[in-house]
């Protein structure tokens, strides 16, 4: 059984389930930048649908006014995991380091890190979700790696303590 909704294809079934597959259809009124301008720095990101049908992250991060990092966040309806789910991400990036960051629920203050480095190409990245740790603000928490059963939220962070352009492009993101 599947569930279309503006680019959001949710599949009830074992194996691969596309949390959100772009294509030149995709809705993105749901995805939202928050940039380090929230603690008076002077990064920005804009995050849009390319002509070919993939999400496009970009901008330029400051180091200005203590800043440094831009992020785009996606939260959608709770979705069943469990411990051995993994995040497979088809993207291509610029070649630098980005932060694939996950909450269980919107509310939680924290999210769950991993880092990934880009290559410049077209790739797959796959994250087991066991393996990401808990942050607030840029800080490990002492808390367990992540072990929930549900995901409300997904984003996407630079952070590479620097002065940069940056481009990331999306194609899917898959819970599988």
């Amino acid at each position: 059984m599947k569930y279309f909704l503006g680019g959001i294809i949710l599949t009830l079934s074992m194996g691969r389930e596309p949390l959100f597959d772009f294509n030149e259809n995709s809705e993105l009124q749901d995805w939202k930048i928050m940039d380090d301008g929230v603690m008076g720095g002077k990064s920005s990101g804009t995050f849009l649908l390319s002509r070919e049908g993939h999400g496009v992250f970009e901008g330029t991060i400051s180091l200005e006014n203590n800043g440094g990092f831009s992020s785009v966040r996606y939260p959608f309806k709770k979705i069943k995991v469990t411990p051995d789910t993994k995040i497979r991400l088809r993207l291509k990036g610029d070649g630098k380091n980005y932060q694939l960051r996950i909450k269980d629920a919107v509310g939680t203050y924290y999210s769950y890190v991993a880092y990934f480095t880009t290559s410049g190409a077209w790739e797959d990245i796959e994250i087991p979700l066991k393996t990401m740790y808990p942050s607030f603000r840029g800080r490990k928490l002492d808390l367990p790696n992540f072990s929930q059963d549900t995901l409300e939220e997904i984003a996407f962070l630079i952070g590479n303590k620097r002065s940069e352009k940056f481009k990331l492009l999306i194609d899917t993101i898959t819970l599988e």
